[in-house]
Protein backbone atom coordinates (compact mmCIF):
# COMPACT_ATOMS: atom_id res chain seq x y z
CA UNK A 1 0.00 0.00 0.00
CA UNK A 2 1.40 3.19 -1.22
CA UNK A 3 1.58 6.63 1.31
CA UNK A 4 -1.66 8.21 1.68
CA UNK A 5 -2.20 10.83 -0.88
CA UNK A 6 1.10 10.22 -2.65
CA UNK A 7 1.25 9.19 -6.15
CA UNK A 8 4.39 8.28 -7.71
CA UNK A 9 5.00 8.69 -11.41
CA UNK A 10 8.62 7.94 -12.07
CA UNK A 11 8.64 4.70 -13.66
CA UNK A 12 7.10 6.18 -16.83
CA UNK A 13 9.63 8.85 -16.88
CA UNK A 14 12.31 5.89 -16.13
CA UNK A 15 11.47 4.33 -18.88
CA UNK A 16 10.89 7.18 -21.21
CA UNK A 17 14.97 7.50 -20.36
CA UNK A 18 15.61 3.88 -21.56
CA UNK A 19 16.94 3.66 -17.57
CA UNK A 20 16.82 1.02 -15.34
CA UNK A 21 15.83 1.15 -11.60
CA UNK A 22 19.77 0.28 -11.52
CA UNK A 23 21.15 3.29 -13.59
CA UNK A 24 18.62 5.70 -11.79
CA UNK A 25 19.67 4.61 -8.23
CA UNK A 26 23.39 5.26 -9.96
CA UNK A 27 22.81 8.57 -11.20
CA UNK A 28 21.18 9.83 -7.68
CA UNK A 29 23.61 7.92 -5.20
CA UNK A 30 20.39 5.33 -3.83
CA UNK A 31 20.15 1.95 -3.37
CA UNK A 32 17.74 0.21 -6.28
CA UNK A 33 15.81 -0.43 -3.45
CA UNK A 34 15.00 2.99 -2.80
CA UNK A 35 13.65 3.10 -6.54
CA UNK A 36 11.73 0.84 -6.24
CA UNK A 37 9.63 1.65 -3.18
CA UNK A 38 9.89 5.37 -4.56
CA UNK A 39 7.57 3.86 -8.00
CA UNK A 40 5.22 1.87 -5.64
CA UNK A 41 4.98 5.14 -3.78
CA UNK A 42 5.92 3.53 -0.67
CA UNK A 43 8.15 6.31 0.15
CA UNK A 44 8.52 10.03 0.58
CA UNK A 45 11.66 11.57 -1.26
CA UNK A 46 13.86 13.99 0.26
CA UNK A 47 13.56 17.59 -1.36
CA UNK A 48 17.55 16.65 -2.51
CA UNK A 49 16.44 13.08 -3.98
CA UNK A 50 13.37 14.59 -5.68
CA UNK A 51 14.99 17.05 -7.29
CA UNK A 52 18.32 14.89 -8.04
CA UNK A 53 15.55 11.90 -9.46
CA UNK A 54 14.01 15.36 -11.20
CA UNK A 55 17.09 15.97 -13.40
CA UNK A 56 18.21 12.47 -14.05
CA UNK A 57 14.76 11.70 -15.80
CA UNK A 58 14.36 15.19 -17.34
CA UNK A 59 10.78 15.76 -16.04
CA UNK A 60 9.36 18.39 -13.28
CA UNK A 61 8.91 17.17 -10.25
CA UNK A 62 5.64 18.09 -9.64
CA UNK A 63 5.05 15.30 -12.17
CA UNK A 64 6.70 12.81 -11.06
CA UNK A 65 5.85 13.43 -7.34
CA UNK A 66 2.27 13.69 -6.68
CA UNK A 67 1.38 14.48 -3.11
CA UNK A 68 -2.94 15.29 -2.91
Amino acid sequence: MGVEGFTCNLKKYRLQKNMTQEQLADAVGVRRETIMRLEKAQYNPSLKLAIDISRAVGAPIEEIFVFE
